[in-house]
């Protein structure tokens, strides 16, 4: 390995973070406000059900009210909207999470669009990307918010470092990237399509590999000191694995996360960051009425 790698554990940040907002959500109860989220699911999609015990644990750790509405796979595209609309008035309700992917016949556009934007604490309502792109308050999609975070934590200088991102999915790709250009890095987005890859990636400081593709990202294709995100979850014969072959990639980056227990480790923890974040917007705008 590297002799300065340092492994960025997901699981030591995101209970760190935790830990703090335990403490916020004590303070809200103290004064009578119960911070609440909301998950919708329909059927019981195994990938599915084992990130909702993931809510479920994270809310547990945090004492944090949980609400699981589970619908059947059948239930209508109306049905589901009607059902948003009325999270969407209940005061009760700080967070709404709609569990992807939906079944085939639920339009995931008319689903995120029908979120109210004020407790959209996934970050994916039109309105929440459109800020997110304009450099605007807004919630930070999880997986994105949990990776510059953990780059934080390491306090990790991304201004005016090369940052190429391997994937443009709406969920990590784009956002993550946006992200980063916010931090003044000069971002090169990847994807299927493009022509001699390694040629970007030989040339990241920052690597972000989020293209859903088992071991993917070898080590030749990797400069040397660069900080490796390994965004991918693969099953491959039982076992969990990134889109980074670990074990090559690890002896040239300075950094690097895991799989399991990097990035994944830390999605739930600005979850409910982003739930409480939706109380504390809440209460201002009782103030201002």
């Amino acid at each position: 390995m590297h002799k300065e790698t340092v492994v960025i554990d997901g699981r030591v940040i995101a209970r760190a973070l935790l830990e703090e907002l335990e403490i916020e959500i004590k303070n809200f109860k103290e004064q009578g406000i119960i911070p609440k989220l909301t998950v919708v699911i329909l059927g019981d999609d195994p990938s599915a059900m084992a990130y909702v015990r993931m809510i479920e644990k994270g809310c547990k750790t945090v004492d944090m009210e949980l609400d699981l509405l589970k619908l059947p796979l059948e239930a209508t595209e109306e049905f589901l909207v009607a059902e948003i609309c009325r999270l969407n008035r209940d005061d009760r309700v700080h967070g709404i999470l709609v569990q992807m992917p939906l079944p085939s016949h639920i339009r995931e556009n008319v689903i995120l669009s029908t979120i109210d934007y004020r407790k959209d604490v996934d970050g994916f309502n039109p309105i929440n990307a459109g800020r997110l792109v304009v450099g605007a308050d807004t919630y930070l999609p999880c997986t994105p918010g949990g990776i510059m975070h953990a780059l934080d934590y390491h306090n990790i200088e991304l201004s005016g470092k090369n940052a190429v991102v391997i994937g443009r999915s709406n969920i990590v790709g784009k956002p993550i990237a946006m992200l980063l250009l916010e931090r003044n890095a000069t971002v090169t987005i990847c994807h299927s399509r493009t022509a001699d890859l390694k040629s970007h990636t030989k040339n990241a400081d920052i690597l972000v590999a989020a293209v859903g593709r088992a071991n993917f990202v070898t080590g030749d294709m990797v400069k040397e000191g660069a900080v490796v995100i390994d965004v991918g979850i693969n099953v491959i014969d039982g076992k969990l694995v990134g889109d980074v072959e670990y074990n090559s990639v690890a002896p040239v980056s300075a950094y690097i996360t895991p799989v399991p227990g990097g990035v994944g480790s830390t999605t739930i923890s600005i979850l409910i960051q982003n739930t409480l974040k939706s109380v504390k917007r809440a209460l201002k705008r009782m103030e201002t009425k």
